[in-house]
């Protein structure tokens, strides 16, 4: 490996390690501090190199692109402020497990304090959002300097997947010259010769993920308690990307078959969608297909409307993140049950405080253990009234939906839960599907019906922001051969409008789905909303802003659709070339009034069931 001067030598020695570590892609904002690193990565056949022009966006990008396949993704930026404009989406990484390596380019250290222009301390500059964070030496003609180099990349990429995944953080000292100027004398050529070439074709350092497995007599006592339970329920949670990939949705179902347990799937589990749905096609209680045990399904999607009206359950399993739905939220807080929470990392994420056992384990090993161990053992009858008191509610659930979702319901009184529905429903197998925050992820929770099609639903809930929205979802298309559906409201799509730039600089296209309210829809659930003002001007916040002029800005096409047109508008672009804008408006009042009805329809149906 030769270079004109040590900060060309550098940034090829730490991008040549990473490649041989398996790091297959980079996100590269333009800057000067950090042009030995961007000609190292661009002259790197075996990764993938994408360029934007704003570092929030490549962040985004970057966290969509490792959370779609799990693998990491690298970032690459300047020195000062653009090395803050990643701090959000290391914010999510980190909130979501979301493996990313984050490279900022650095002045060297004699400029640090000093009143250097573009200078800011970025050592530890994103706290205790990494996972771990190094400060790389200068570049330096020294062998035991460049195993030091070598070394840091390896462990570097290595704790990006480490348990928990997360984000990495290192910061990268250079001095002019920048670029691939020659230097005289600068490198001796025994130096050239030995340890900076690494004439290995592997890794300097191998590295393995460490995972945790509980013991037998744990597996035994959950598999003891479920069996012997009268109201047993699983529950699943938004899934990590490693989750979303490594667990096997029939392992989950044949534990719950066993026991007879119904399984609440998040839409951003690896439950709701897939071939392992026993979802059958009954549209009301009392359907004969809904009558016999096995008939019935064990994978419940509508539990938002009814799952605090049904008896509360005696014992509870349940992986992933903190569920979409507040309804199950406060379900689960309030039933007096022994609640076994699963979590890869032993890490706590249940903020309501009442799961009564910690079970530290990745999901997919101990429901395979469960399984083996629930073979070799008797199960008690589960109540049978159990499971048809959900089978019941989610058919009602379902039935109210489809007759609120109707071309004619749809022209007299539309809502915005309804084009969630659409979407799910009329996704193409296999799609990735990105929903925003706020409302669209909460109806996507209510009204994305399990499906038997591969639908990977993905959304940005580690901390739940709306910044960075299209980026993300357009980096996750980077991941995949699969087409891509995004739906986003108007506060964010407006909030990342920067990140359509990526659809013709990196190549990505996408159906967009864009929920315009004029503001912000998800503050009518808080009880500001009854204090007006200053609600109006400084929550909801009406904009008036005109996106056709946007996607015109970016040579998007766009479409204006009227809520009861919006299932043909949707077939049209899904079979469409290039990137679609389907723009539905909605008043927001009125649409938060129709979940409220449409919950309570449920409810009362129910109701009336039972009398």
């Amino acid at each position: 490996m030769t270079a004109p001067n040590r900060s060309t030598l550098w940034g090829r020695i730490l991008v040549d390690e990473l490649a041989k570590g398996g790091l297959e892609a980079v996100c590269l904002a333009p800057g000067s501090r950090s042009t030995p690193l961007t000609v190292a990565f661009s002259e790197q056949p075996d990764i993938e190199v994408y360029s934007h022009l704003d570092e929030r966006s490549a962040a985004f990008f970057a966290l969509g692109r490792a959370r779609r396949n799990g693998e990491s993704t690298a970032l690459v930026c300047t020195s000062g402020t653009a090395a803050a404009n990643f701090h959000p989406a290391v914010i999510e990484a980190d909130r979501a497990r979301v493996p990313l390596l984050v490279l900022t380019a650095d002045r060297p250290p004699e400029l640090r304090d000093s009143g250097a222009n573009q200078t800011i301390d970025q050592r530890r500059l994103y706290g205790n959002a990494v996972r771990w964070n190094a400060d790389l030496p200068e570049p330096n003609a020294n062998e035991r300097t460049v195993r030091s180099l070598r070394t840091t990349a390896a462990r570097a990429l290595s704790e990006t997947h480490g348990v928990p995944p997360g984000p990495v953080h290192l910061n990268c000292p250079f001095p002019k010259p920048l670029e691939p100027t020659p230097v005289s004398d600068a490198i001796p050529e025994r130096f050239v010769e030995t340890l900076a070439g690494s004439g290995r074709e592997d890794a300097f350092v191998e590295t393995s993920s460490a995972t945790q497995t509980p013991d037998s007599d744990v597996i035994d006592a959950v598999a003891r308690t479920l069996a012997t339970a009268d109201r047993p329920l699983i529950v699943g949670g938004p899934s990590d990307p490693e989750e979303l990939s490594a667990i096997e949705p029939e392992t989950v179902v044949d534990v719950a078959a066993r026991v007879g347990a119904p399984i609440l799937a998040d839409p951003l589990s690896s439950l709701r969608f897939g071939l392992h749905q026993r979802v059958t096609d009954a549209e009301a209680p009392g359907n004969s297909s809904t009558d016999t045990r096995d008939d019935r399904p064990l994978v419940y999607g509508g539990y938002d409307s009814y799952v605090d009206a049904l008896p509360a359950p005696d014992t509870v399993l349940r992986f992933g993140a903190s569920p979409t739905s507040k309804s199950l939220r406060h379900a689960l807080r309030d039933a007096e049950a022994r609640q076994f929470l699963i979590d890869p990392a032993g890490g706590w994420r249940e903020a309501t405080f009442t799961a009564t056992d910690l079970v530290s384990g990745a999901p997919s090993a101990v429901f395979e253990r469960l399984r083996t161990t629930l073979e070799e053992r008797e199960t008690n009858a589960t109540d049978d009234s159990w499971l048809s008191k959900f089978a019941d509610a989610e058919a009602r659930h379902w039935s109210v939906r489809n007759r609120a979702t109707t071309v004619d319901s749809l022209e007299s009184d539309p809502f915005e839960g309804a084009i969630l529905a659409s979407v799910l429903d009329h996704a193409p197998d296999p799609a990735t599907v990105f929903v925003s925050n706020s409302m669209p992820i909460r109806d996507a929770d209510r009204f994305g019906r399990p499906r038997e099609a591969e639908l990977t639903l993905l959304a940005n809930r580690g901390a739940s922001g709306i910044d960075g929205i299209t980026s993300t979802a357009l980096g996750a298309a980077s991941a995949t051969d699969d087409p891509l559906v995004l739906v986003t409201g108007d506060l964010a799509f407006y909030h990342d409008s920067n990140g359509l730039l990526a659809v013709g600089r990196c190549d990505v296209d996408a159906t967009i789905v864009l929920l315009d309210n004029d503001g912000g829809g998800i503050f009518h659930k808080l009880p500001i909303e009854e204090f007006d003002p200053p609600f109006t001007d400084q929550f909801k916040t009406p904009h008036g802003l005109d996106f056709e002029a946007l996607a015109e800005f970016y040579g998007l096409a766009f479409e204006q659709v009227e809520p009861a047109a919006f299932e043909d508008a949707y077939r049209r672009s899904l079979e469409s070339t290039g990137t679609q804008i389907l723009s539905v408006s909605f008043d927001s009042d009125r649409s938060h009034d129709r979940r409220r009805a449409l919950k309570d329809r449920t409810r009362d149906g129910l109701a009336s069931d039972r009398r």
